[in-house]
């Protein structure tokens, strides 16, 4: 039985590809609309119909509020599950190969590990926990198997030995000045720290990737005013700009990652341009131009996908700037009091280090952990997924 013999890249009607599939749907994104499309409507009930004082979920009986960060959150989590997790295991080949190339760093696996526990314990923490609150009483206990003078603490909550007070699991990281669980402050800023790390570089690598296409496949006049533009971004002083809204506005985690991310993309934009100017030079761009292919087909098809690898790791290698950009500004009592983010912990506790240092030590601790964790990831996936890098390295 005579069978067709497959379509030949140069007999590819790309006319006919341009009219029936500039719009069709993949599972991933099929599933992203079912999912976001839920939160979306959550959403508007939240902003048209709850009031400031009502909790949103309170028609199911639920004393839960979400704020415009969260809903945030929530989006790119989905942008991570369905562009990122599942094609994971949609090509089972190439996540063993990438696999394969990252455990070589052990470094990077520990890392992983440690970024694993911050993620889960920054989703689930906060449903099982709750939030910090103050407790004068007990303000000052010390961390279990440490202990301090028992006149520290007003009362102290563990034993009292030869006028010592002695930590309890109760509060195992001890409290702050103002009677609050150090633990449960510290599983709170994970989820900060998670938001900032999601919301940033969703909205960097959207802002970045389409300003430095459009630039590189433009050219002439448009690709050099918007590079001008890309320079002013890049030589903006973001950190006057974060005061002068501040000032206006008022300090909020959402307003941070807002300003923040919106000056913080020029680097990526600059890189995506790079990269797309040298793959627009490749034989296989060139052969589907020649066959007929649209810029934007051509952008879709080969040069994202070929530019994606690298820019995941430059997106991850600027997450730990982000999460010291928060802490900094906290400290400095520029930041928002009411966010339980590991700066304001530190921030707390930076007038008690001669007495009390675990409520600086213990948050301070946990953050240079993730910061080296995501630096560390960041070398492994530009090595697992960008071995031309490892290659010019050497």
């Amino acid at each position: 039985m005579a069978t067709e013999s497959p379509e030949q890249f140069d007999q590819v009607d790309w006319n006919d590809l341009s009219r029936s599939g500039r719009f069709d749907l993949s599972i991933n994104s099929i599933g992203m609309l079912v999912t976001a499309l839920p939160l979306a409507l959550l959403g508007v009930y939240d902003w048209r119909f709850v009031g400031d004082r009502t909790a949103t979920f309170e028609f199911v009986g639920l004393d839960r509020t979400l704020e415009t960060v969260d809903f945030l959150f929530i989006f790119t989590l989905l942008l991570a599950f369905w562009y990122l997790v599942l094609p994971l295991y949609q090509n089972p080949r190439r996540t063993r190969y990438y696999w394969k190339e990252f455990k070589r760093n052990r470094p990077a696996v520990v890392s992983l590990g440690w970024l694993g526990i911050v993620f889960v314990g920054g989703i689930v923490g906060p449903l099982v926990m709750n939030a910090p609150q103050q407790e004068l009483l007990i303000a000052y206990q010390p961390p279990v198997f440490t202990s301090v003078v028992d006149t520290t603490p007003a009362t102290c909550v563990g034993e009292v030995i030869n006028g010592r007070c002695h930590g309890t699991w109760q509060h195992p990281l001890g409290t702050t000045n103002a009677g609050r669980d150090v633990f449960t402050m510290i599983v709170y800023g994970m989820t900060i720290s998670m938001q900032i790390a999601f919301i940033t570089t969703t909205i960097v690598a959207t802002v970045g990737i389409t300003f430095g296409t459009l630039s590189a496949y433009a050219g002439g006049w448009v690709d050099e005013i918007m590079m001008r533009f890309t320079d002013i971004i890049l030589s903006f002083p973001t950190f006057l700009m974060f005061l002068l809204i501040l000032y206006i506005y008022g300090a909020g985690l959402g307003m941070f990652i807002v300003v923040f991310s919106l000056f913080a993309w020029g680097g990526t934009a600059r890189y995506v341009r790079s990269k797309s100017l040298s793959i627009s030079e490749e034989e296989f761009i060139k052969s589907s131009r020649i066959s007929g292919a649209s810029t934007y087909q051509v952008i879709r098809g080969h040069v994202v996908p070929n530019v994606a690898s690298s820019i995941i790791t430059q997106l991850t290698l600027l997450i730990p700037g982000f999460l010291l950009y928060e802490a900094q500004l906290a400290f400095l009592g520029i930041g928002d009091s009411t966010v339980p983010s590991w700066g304001q912990l530190i921030a707390a506790g930076r007038s008690d280090l001669s007495f009390a240092p675990w409520i600086v030590l213990a948050p301070g601790i946990v953050l240079f952990l993730t910061i080296l964790a995501f630096n560390f990831l960041g070398d492994a996936l530009l090595d697992a997924l960008n071995p031309e890098a490892e290659a010019e390295n050497a």
